[in-house]
């Protein structure tokens, strides 16, 4: 990896860094959860984007689910695998595999199987202030990248956080 590309990785990693930092819920209830996941919906369906999402608690809960038209079993794997991965890491699966790159590992370097965690975005750690990681929400359907950003961009409406960094494109 050139130190271009390292130092690039290293800016992400800080961006998403701070994206976890401000995205932080005080509480996080079933009836959040609801109010969330149909904001996102809504946000979906106004973006005309086929994508599913779910919101599971740590104890394995799932508290919200949506599957639009068109989504399949192959979306399912991914939101579930993304969510095992966040779970394990305790920070967005995005900040993992930035993480990953960073340090020129796969995978199989850490002793994770693939069919059950996913080096990629598009799963975010609810975090409670001062308590730590309570749950994930998870969306499949767009690029790696646009599956996180979609999530941000609900996240922080739905916490009306006006500061949060974005990303966009192509890692």
């Amino acid at each position: 990896m050139t130190a271009e590309e390292k130092k690039k990785f290293e800016d992400l990693e800080q961006v998403l860094m701070i994206q976890e930092d401000i995205l932080q819920f005080t509480h996080f209830t079933n009836n959040d959860a609801w109010e969330l996941g149909s904001m996102m919906v809504a946000e979906a369906k106004k973006r005309d984007i086929n994508i599913g999402i779910r919101i599971e608690l740590n104890n394995g809960l799932c508290v919200f689910q949506y599957m639009s038209d068109g989504a399949t079993l192959r979306n399912d794997s991914w939101l579930k695998r993304k969510i095992n991965t966040v779970r394990l890491m305790e920070k967005s699966s995005l900040n993992f595999y930035t993480s990953m790159c960073k340090a020129e590992k796969n995978m199989a370097d850490i002793f994770l199987e693939e069919k059950d965690y996913a080096c990629c975005g598009g799963a975010f750690p609810i975090r409670l202030e001062d308590a730590g990681v309570y749950g994930v929400i998870a969306v499949s359907g767009l690029n790696h990248v646009g599956d996180h950003d979609f999530i941000v961009k609900c996240v922080g409406k739905y916490l009306h956080a006006d500061e949060v960094p974005r990303i966009s494109g192509h890692i």
